[in-house]
């Protein structure tokens, strides 16, 4: 699988409210690795939950959303001391809590669990729904497709959004709806950073009910021959004898 892009995020919140206005800032670091080129620090400043000024390591500079953010930035871009700070903290506060997330948190992953199933019955007529229902994965980044005679498809899918169990663990489900057709494969392909290679669950169509009913008929036909014949080899085993109860004198 690529890398994924992952995001580590730590707040620093100043508040400032005066009727209702609320003024605050956050730091975060964006990285795909625990290289420094790979890292990318990042500093925004709000006012009423809108951006007004930001500072990027990748930019190198503060760029200001509105007014009163490129004034800002204009003046905090003519301090050298402040942007020298700015732009030494992708070394030093990125990257040192970068390896600490890789150390303990991001090279642990958790295989998922696979179920595939269908949520009507199968009809010659009527489109069906498959549903790949995928649980208990680490880390949150996943990838589930569906595959048609073993080539991907991406029609009539809809998918949910990966979401947490609430033990550091994760499940998504994605729907297929489709028209049964004779002889085709339809599978769910799952891509986790857990897996050495992609994990296909072929679906299995329900027996239907006409043949399923022969085929208990025949084992019960079956198992009552078994029964007849064993009868009749123990009788005779037994010598074919019977005990008749003697009549009183």
């Amino acid at each position: 699988m690529a890398s994924k892009f992952l995001c580590f995020t730590l707040l620093f919140i100043n508040i400032c409210t005066v009727d209702g206005y609320e003024c605050y800032s956050s730091t975060r670091c964006l990285f795909n690795s625990t290289e420094l080129r790979d890292i990318e620090f990042i500093t925004s400043y709000y006012y009423n939950k809108i951006e007004f000024v930001r500072f990027s390591s990748d930019v190198g500079k503060y760029v200001g959303y509105t007014e009163f953010g490129m004034k800002n930035a204009e003046m905090w871009n003519n301090n050298p001391g402040q942007l020298a700070a700015m732009r030494a903290q992708k070394e030093t506060y990125c990257q040192p809590n970068v390896g600490i997330w890789y150390a303990n948190v991001l090279s642990k992953s958790v295989k998922p669990s696979v179920r595939l199933h269908s949520t009507m019955a199968p009809g010659r007529h009527h489109p069906a729904m498959l549903v790949c229902s995928v649980y208990d994965f680490y880390p949150k980044q996943i990838k589930v497709s569906w595959l048609r005679n073993g080539q991907e498809t991406t029609s009539d899918i809809t998918s949910t959004e990966e979401f947490a169990n609430g033990d550091w663990l994760y499940q998504v489900h994605s729907h297929l709806e489709y028209i049964p057709r004779s002889g085709e494969k339809i599978s769910c392909m799952v891509e986790h950073a857990s897996l050495d290679k992609p994990l296909i669950i072929n679906w299995v169509p329900p027996m239907p009910e006409t043949e399923r009913l022969i085929i208990v008929g025949a084992i019960g036909l079956i198992l009552g021959l078994i029964l007849f014949v064993a009868g009749v080899i123990y009788r005779r085993k037994s010598g074919g004898l019977m005990l008749v109860p003697s009549s009183g004198s």
